[in-house]
């Protein structure tokens, strides 16, 4: 008991600790060593930045840091553009740091494109969060047809008897009207089974196949919907930022998220049977399995989740 009450202690001191030297570093440390190594270099802290790190996520999330730690407005708002003002608010910032470009050529241009990555991710959550909360409509015709054309990709040689059907089943939907089975990631949800299924239709069918397994078989559309609800918390929680910033050099668009679905979808399958669950009651427990797995990966400055097909044996 003495141990464990010693243990917690010591744990609220080095946390103690640990604020205080941030909230030092931050106030009064931080600035004070950005001055000298400006006076020592020549270079503010952005060019450093620029100058030191190749391009990805190490440089760009420093770049971040540095502007959302600064105390000028100008930086701080260069969070928070549009791609149309970007240009001119670069113009802003080199003013504001006093920049002399002819001696720095390439900073604008590397800063530019941190920019992109940075505000381009904003938007594009913001995408991806107007797409869950578009509810699938059955009277839409696109939405319908969007639901058709994954009946067959998936199963191009069963004919569907109807809309709503027992055959819905065959390809993992729980009842006989999977508009019920969006309700959680509404239409960003058929749209990464369907882009799954267009752009790796022969990845998209094995794993299918994997899922009507007899023994470590799965529902094929449920996980799937599960998967999206994952993309969408890692990237709500900024935790796919480095997995962008490695792989898209601009600004992020909607097809990157659904290739990072494309890639948990591919991946979770060849967990789950590497696993060999006993049953589909352990989901969860595999599921967050899964999640811690691949939350660690995105913790590498490095990291590039691309899907990545094996050829079946």
């Amino acid at each position: 008991m003495r141990t464990n009450l010693n243990h917690f202690r010591a744990t609220r001191l080095l946390r103690m600790l640990g604020y205080i030297w941030q909230c030092f570093y931050s106030s009064c440390l931080r600035f004070w060593l950005k001055w000298f190594l400006r006076l020592v270099t020549g270079r503010c802290e952005l060019q450093r930045i620029c100058a030191q790190c190749k391009a990805g996520a190490l440089r760009t999330a420093q770049i971040e840091y540095s502007l959302k730690s600064s105390k000028s407005r100008v930086l701080r708002a260069a969070l928070s553009l549009k791609e149309n003002d970007l240009d001119d608010h670069l113009a802003q910032i080199i003013q504001e740091k006093r920049i002399k470009e002819q001696k720095d050529p390439t900073f604008k241009v590397n800063l530019r494109q941190c920019l992109l990555q940075i505000n381009g991710y904003d938007e594009l959550f913001e995408a991806v969060e107007e797409l869950r909360k578009q509810v699938f409509d059955s009277e839409n015709e696109e939405h319908k047809n969007m639901l058709l054309k994954l009946w067959d990709l998936l199963m191009p040689s069963v004919k569907l008897e109807s809309r709503v059907t027992k055959q819905w089943g065959n390809i993992g939907f729980q009842g006989d009207d999977p508009k019920t089975d969006f309700r959680g990631m509404g239409m960003l949800g058929l749209t990464n089974l369907l882009f799954f299924s267009e752009n790796y239709t022969d990845a998209a069918r094995q794993v299918l196949s994997h899922a009507n397994h007899p023994t470590l078989g799965y529902s094929y559309a449920i996980v799937g919907i599960n998967l999206t609800e994952m993309a969408y918390s890692l990237m709500k929680s900024d935790a796919l930022k480095p997995h962008f910033y490695n792989t898209v050099s601009g600004k992020p668009q909607m097809q990157h998220f659904h290739h990072f679905y494309c890639y948990l979808a591919y991946e979770f399958d060849k967990f789950w049977l590497e696993e060999e669950p006993e049953s589909i009651m352990e989901f969860n427990r595999y599921r967050e399995k899964f999640h811690d797995k691949v939350k660690g990966q995105l913790q590498m400055p490095e990291v590039t989740l691309i899907m990545t097909v094996d050829q079946e044996k």
